[in-house]
């Protein structure tokens, strides 16, 4: 185990300096790898329900449907943060935010992003890159319509990124909100849905001797064809290659 205790003349030192180098776990061994043979189908997206599933089964996962969400300026500058995926089907994997938040801005300026499930007790992480639209008003009305009322007063309670000053400041904005909205709610236009459209749906495995399995989806590109040696067709416009990990 690391040994993050200093000795006290470096009590009031300005660095740090911490080395976790020896911290690691098991993942699965030899006898659990993840093969060609056992993908449940040549579609990412039903080869993404069977293994969401799967963690939506594990008592050990809070959250399944937890995903860390990655934008980027229009220069390229990052910035990750969790959302919940509130649904996924051929036509993508849909969130809701405020259209008014930092993420919503970067979504705007570059379209793009990027999506990452990590199931740790199954030592299984999957990958998801692709375009972003906006869902339609009728499907963010929808949804907003089914949250609970306090996450519907919440909504509007937070202008999301901004800078407050304290938290009491939203507590009596929350309290404004349930005098003017004692029941019901409206979604407010800067609240809504939006959809990742994949272009690449990565399945990893982790191993124990770092020889993780690495299973990656992806659309043709333009004039390529399948070898069924490194690419290999699969289903719906998809094909699928392996990584090295």
């Amino acid at each position: 185990m690391a040994n993050f205790a200093k000795k006290d003349s470096n009590r009031n030192s300005h660095t740090c300096n911490v080395d976790i180098g020896d911290m690691r776990i098991k993942y699965k061994d030899k006898s659990e790898t993840f093969t060609e043979d056992q993908l449940v189908s040549k579609d990412p997206l039903q080869q993404f329900k069977a293994w969401f599933e799967i963690a939506c089964k594990t008592s050990t996962i809070n959250e399944p449907n937890a995903v860390l969400l990655g934008t980027a300026t229009k220069d390229g500058k990052p910035s990750v943060r969790p959302v919940l995926l509130k649904g996924f089907s051929s036509d993508g994997f849909k969130f809701y935010t405020n259209y008014e938040s930092r993420k919503a801005q970067e979504l705007a300026e570059n379209p793009c992003a990027a999506l990452t499930f990590f199931w740790d007790p199954l030592c299984r992480t999957v990958r998801i890159e692709g375009t972003v639209t906006k869902t339609s008003i009728e499907d963010s009305d929808q949804y907003f319509n089914t949250r609970p009322y306090y996450s519907q007063i919440g909504s509007l309670s937070s202008k999301q990124s901004t800078v407050i000053p304290n938290r009491e400041f939203l507590i009596i904005k929350e309290k404004e909100l349930q005098k003017q909205f004692p029941n019901n709610v409206k979604r407010p236009d800067w609240w809504g849905g939006y959809i990742v459209v994949p272009k690449s749906i990565e399945f990893w495995q982790g191993q124990s001797d770092r020889l993780h399995d690495r299973i990656k989806f992806r659309r043709l590109k333009v004039g390529e064809k399948p070898d069924n040696i490194l690419v290999h067709q699969g289903d719906n416009g998809w094909v699928y290659e392996r990584l090295s990990p």
